[in-house]
């Protein structure tokens, strides 16, 4: 692996976030999925369907918003994104290896998720999050949650970083807070999911990723770049929606 040049440390907390998530995980080896689950019994799986649109899906996924104008305007603005975009060193390369990647796992996100929702619930401490506060797993609220999770997968490697990007970013960190969690889907979960599992869920959520973008027939280096791209994509992600959890120091 070549040695990355550290670039001048960036200015402002948010920044300093992201740039340290991204170096930290870039050496990161890809995970071996688990497919079971084990908080008391296997997460739900759904029946596979096969190459779901983005076009024809998106209106039957219960509670997506994405460009929806009735949405709370994102605090982040276009210009700090693009300061955010220029930390994990995100550029048009990546855009394209995006588009390339959102091709080959299209067909393959039943299994994506089939792969996320094992890890979780192989992980009884992540699986409370779709629990009750006894500990009743909540089997309605994960599969909207899955619908939702999936149609996100094409959304990170399609969608354009605009307005409507920022502002679904910061409506998705606020389902993850007591401000907005479980108003969705009416579930009877925990409060709050807490910002440490935000940041460390980067991880699993980029590892796990590479069998899949493996998968389409492409050579190692165009594979090395949709998963390069993959990980930053996830970064900015996650960075977005911190703010809502400390608002007064993003």
């Amino acid at each position: 692996m070549r040695a990355l040049r550290a670039p001048r440390a960036p200015q402002g907390r948010i920044y300093v976030i992201a740039y340290v998530i991204g170096s930290a995980a870039y050496v990161a080896r890809p995970m071996r999925p688990v497919r079971t689950g084990a908080y008391g019994r296997h997460l739900p799986r759904r029946p596979v369907q096969r190459r779901p649109t983005m076009t024809t899906r998106t209106a039957e996924i219960p509670g997506y918003r994405y460009g929806d104008e009735g949405l709370a305007r994102s605090p982040l603005t276009l210009a700090e994104l693009d300061l955010l975009k220029q930390t994990v060193l995100f550029g048009d390369d990546d855009v394209a290896a995006l588009a390339q990647a959102a091709d080959v796992l299209e067909p393959q996100t039943h299994e994506i998720l089939d792969v996320w929702y094992g890890y979780v619930g192989a992980h009884p401490h992540l699986a409370a999050y779709f629990s009750t506060p006894d500990g009743v797993l909540l089997d309605d609220y994960l599969a909207r949650v899955r619908e939702r999770f999936k149609q996100w997968i094409l959304d990170a490697c399609r969608r354009p970083y605009d307005q409507a990007w920022l502002d679904y970013q910061y409506e998705i960190g606020l389902r993850h807070t007591r401000l907005k969690k479980n108003q969705t889907d009416h579930a009877a979960s925990v409060p709050e999911i807490h910002l440490r599992y935000m940041v460390a869920f980067i991880f699993p959520i980029t590892a796990t990723m590479r069998p899949f973008l493996s998968a389409g027939g492409h050579s190692p280096e165009q594979v090395d770049a949709m998963h390069t791209a993959w990980f930053k994509a996830v970064t900015l992600h996650a960075t977005a929606w911190i703010h809502p959890y400390v608002p007064d120091r993003f």
